[in-house]
């Protein structure tokens, strides 16, 4: 990992924001936490997945850095006790760079995911997107939040969406959905009827100013599909146009 140092700008925040890094080596989390301290993040860590978990759990942290490999329960695991009870926003990592890996987290409720050969900067860009998509207790999204909540709600059929409340409902069953996959379904939705390309999806849920992989948003709409119920082949909402992107289907 390229460890380069960032003077942090007037942009910083006053108060330091909670985060944790999960990862089996104590001294990739120590280089971790002396990075991202100046740059206004107070980094907790923890060693084993079990551990890891018990603070997530019992804390209040606005993101989490979670590897794949873990001793006493695998960051997979780990992932999927989290989605149980909390939204947090969650970056994986993993040192075996395994395209398969990066699906399975994905799938399984992670917001975005990083090999080990990251670089600082990056891994900054990603950290800070996750939690800019995330609902914020202390009001960093709050421009986002008050123009979400004078937007009535969008209903599809019996999906209804709400923006104020960053929650979505198949009938009168909740869905469960990822921060990530949220804002997946409002862009479609909003634009249900035409097609969206994958360039203009990840304009909508990650910003201009973010990297993310291309192929990604595929795995997302894949795991939306599955929470929406949605059969691929025949599809009820989301319709795949072939090198193109996605159309939420006008109901």
């Amino acid at each position: 990992m390229n460890m380069q140092p960032e003077v942090a700008g007037s942009g910083s925040p006053s108060v330091a924001t909670p985060i944790i890094i999960i990862d089996d080596d104590p001294k990739l989390c120590e280089l971790i936490r002396d990075y991202l301290a100046p740059l206004g993040y107070d980094v907790a860590s923890a060693n084993t997945g079990p551990e890891g978990l018990e603070k997530v759990l019992n804390g209040d942290y606005r993101a989490v850095i979670l590897d794949v490999m873990l001793p006493g329960m695998d960051g997979f695991e780990v992932l999927k006790a989290i989605r149980h009870q909390s939204n947090v926003p969650v970056l994986m990592l993993t040192g075996r760079g395994d395209e398969a890996d990066r699906v399975v987290g994905l799938e399984i409720g992670a917001d975005d995911y990083l090999p080990k050969t990251f670089s600082t900067r990056e891994l900054l860009a990603r950290l800070r997107a996750v939690m800019r998509r995330a609902p914020s207790k202390a009001g960093a999204n709050a421009i986002d939040k008050s123009e979400a909540e004078v937007e009535a709600d969008l209903t599809n059929g019996n999906l209804v969406i709400s923006p104020g409340s960053r929650t979505a409902a198949l009938g009168d069953v909740p869905l469960k959905l990822t921060s990530l996959e949220f804002d997946l379904l409002l862009s479609l939705t909003r634009a249900r009827g035409r097609v969206k390309s994958r360039e203009q999806i990840l304009d909508d849920v990650a910003g201009r100013d973010y990297d993310v992989f291309d192929r990604s948003i595929d795995v997302h709409v894949s795991a939306l599909r599955q929470k929406l119920g949605d059969d691929p082949k025949a599809p009820t909402f989301i319709q795949t146009v072939r090198s193109v992107g996605y159309m939420m289907i006008k109901q």
